[in-house]
């Protein structure tokens, strides 16, 4: 009893470790801990309930280091909604683009809510997307402009990236990697993609992680109420890094290991999938 519970702790450990790592690169937390959960010693999928909490302790990290960001957009869209000349200033417009493109994701999630946590885990479709939006993140790197800037975000381009947000309710299409993608194919450079990106996620996570943990409250968790706190913290600290680390590399680097990495994480999958190794759900 002592040691299930111990192999609990120390699998919820890794899987906020990875939660943490692989949130905000474009290379789908999700799919992770979905693939990371048939290969422990457990064998069981952590389940969507246990990714969507655990992804308010990365979201708390983009609070922390874009705090300065979010308090000046926050107070633009206020003052924005007694003075209606101010919405057209950069930070009160950023605001509200935030707002609209959190509307597909929110309107998807429910609707989609079943599937999501079921149909759309299987370790075949995981994989594909893993793949399929590798290749799309290369495209998008390469022949994307690279010339505007988050300032230049407009309504009809808000509402692209968030439908681009949205597609990461498939586990393998990464939240980052589809906005990402998005920004990068209709010309914004890659430091002003990765950072919309971070702040479009903000409305979207956090009010899935809050539904999940009330959802789920009372009810039966496959990894334990304990266990998942110990994830969610972790994901905070190793999470606040890898953003400093990150858009760090975007000023140098292009997105080519990423997509190297997806392309050799969902051959990988697909072949012990192939081989009876895991299991597709």
């Amino acid at each position: 009893m002592i040691a299930a519970d111990t192999g609990r702790w120390l699998e919820a450990a890794f899987l906020g470790l990875l939660q943490g790592l692989t949130e905000f690169l474009p290379v789908s937390s999700s799919a992770h801990l979905r693939i990371a959960g048939a290969l422990l010693p457990s064998g069981s999928d952590p389940g969507a309930a246990f990714t969507a909490i655990t992804q308010i302790g990365t979201e708390a990290a983009v609070l922390l280091y874009f705090r300065r960001d979010i308090w000046r957009i926050a107070a633009a869209w206020c003052g924005a909604l007694t003075r209606p000349r101010a919405a057209l200033l950069p930070d009160a417009r950023l605001g509200w683009l935030i707002l609209l493109g959190t509307l597909p994701i929110a309107v998807l999630g429910l609707a989609l809510k079943h599937q999501i946590e079921g149909n759309l885990r299987n370790l075949y479709v995981t994989a594909t997307m893993l793949i399929g939006f590798g290749l799309v993140l290369g495209l998008a790197d390469r022949i994307g402009a690279r010339c505007r800037s988050i300032e230049r975000l407009g309504w009809r381009h808000g509402l692209l990236l968030g439908v681009a947000q949205a597609l990461a309710l498939v586990p393998g299409v990464s939240r980052s990697g589809g906005t990402i993608s998005a920004a990068l194919l209709v010309g914004y450079t890659r430091e002003a993609a990765a950072r919309y990106s971070f702040l479009l996620a903000i409305p979207a996570v956090l009010a899935s992680g809050l539904f999940e943990l009330a959802d789920s409250w009372g009810k039966a968790n496959p990894v334990g109420a304990g266990p998942t706190l110990l994830a969610t913290m972790i994901a905070f600290a190793v999470g606040y890094g890898v953003i400093v680390a990150f858009l760090r590399l975007l000023r140098t680097r292009s997105f080519l290991p990423f997509v190297i990495y997806r392309l050799a994480a969902g051959t990988a999958v697909l072949a012990l999938l192939a081989s009876g190794s895991i299991a597709a759900r």
